[in-house]
């Protein structure tokens, strides 16, 4: 895998963190194919099918080449967007919204998961957010996504965070998991696959851990819809648009069968994603079921993806850079 460039401009931006293959696509014929088409994603549920996609030759009808390339953490995303290294990549809605606004040259495709968030614990007596009053959580990407999607719900559930939950901050959700293993807390906010790591390691150490909390499931019943929380999706900078733009329409149908194809056989996805991710084959194909994968275009997930925004936003919308981003954000 590629090695993605330092950070260049971290204080100017913020972010808050198998099938056959597809046939040959009717509106780039193979003169048109680029040399190389590069997609990024984080080592989360939506990657197992971009990683799938390349493997099984999806995107050969639009370059001669496909690459897909794990980033690990917001750091790495921030730095490769900044510095034109990532043109593709799976980005929480939230960042590539607030990059938006903030005049970053950043368009969304589409939607890739309606939410991959849990929360954990050994607890059954854990069945709402306001069971965790009194407890001890480990809640990962401060000022990020997750962070940020959980304080929404403390708050609504009528919860102070700083003085009824005793919250470590983890550097991600595989640390957040670790924490819960170790017994530092008793529970852990998660995201697929860490949260199916935990259950299965928990069980290897005699610890019945479970889903206790479905962020989801919280997240519809907080916003009075429907349990669909789009967290990440495609998002395609300017510097991709320029060269590369007439590929979108093809590359999300790309996206669309292979999101198909990884739902239909996880443990094929698996074994193409296992080496890109870094991460076991079983542990992937059992995460599958439970990252709520899709493939939606950006412009039909509107109405879902602002819900979202307005309830993430924050004090007059300063998490999304004051402002629901207009129709151009919208690919």
């Amino acid at each position: 895998m590629s090695k993605i460039h330092d950070l260049t401009r971290r204080s100017a931006l913020s972010l808050l963190a198998g099938g056959a293959a597809t046939p040959l696509l009717p509106s780039l014929t193979l003169a048109d194919k680029t040399d190389t088409l590069a997609l990024f994603g984080p080592p989360a549920g939506p990657s197992v099918t971009l990683a799938h996609a390349v493997a099984s030759g999806g995107f050969s009808a639009l370059a001669a080449n496909a690459t897909f390339t794990a980033w690990r953490n917001p750091d790495e995303l921030r730095a490769g967007l900044t510095s034109g290294s990532i043109g593709l990549s799976v980005v929480p809605v939230q960042a590539a919204a607030n990059l938006y606004n903030r005049g970053f040259p950043i368009r969304l495709a589409n939607i890739m998961t309606d939410g991959l968030l849990y929360i954990i614990s050994e607890a059954p007596e854990i069945k709402s957010i306001s069971d965790l009053k009194g407890r001890s959580i480990a809640v990962p990407f401060r000022g990020d996504t997750p962070e940020i999607i959980f304080g929404q719900l403390v708050s609504h559930a009528g919860l102070n965070a700083e003085e009824d939950l005793q919250i470590t901050y983890a550097g991600s959700p595989i640390e957040a998991m670790q924490l819960l293993l170790a017994g530092k807390v008793e529970a852990a906010l998660t995201a697929e696959p860490s949260t199916t790591a935990g259950i299965l390691r928990g069980r290897k150490a005699g610890k019945k851990i479970a889903r206790v909390i479905n962020i989801q499931d919280a997240w519809g019943e907080m916003t009075d819809a429907a349990p669909v929380l789009p967290q990440a999706g495609l998002a395609v900078t300017g510097a991709f648009m320029e060269t590369g733009s007439e590929m979108i329409p093809d590359i999300l149908k790309v996206l669309r069968t292979a999101t198909s194809e990884v739902l239909e056989d996880p443990g094929k996805a698996a074994e193409q994603a296992t080496g890109a991710l870094g991460l076991p084959a079983p542990l992937l194909a059992a995460s599958v079921p439970h990252c709520n994968l899709v493939a939606r275009n950006a412009v039909e997930a509107r109405a879902d993806i602002e819900r979202m925004l307005k309830a993430m936003a924050g004090k007059d919308m300063a998490r999304i850079g004051g402002k629901l981003p207009d129709n151009k954000f919208y690919t």
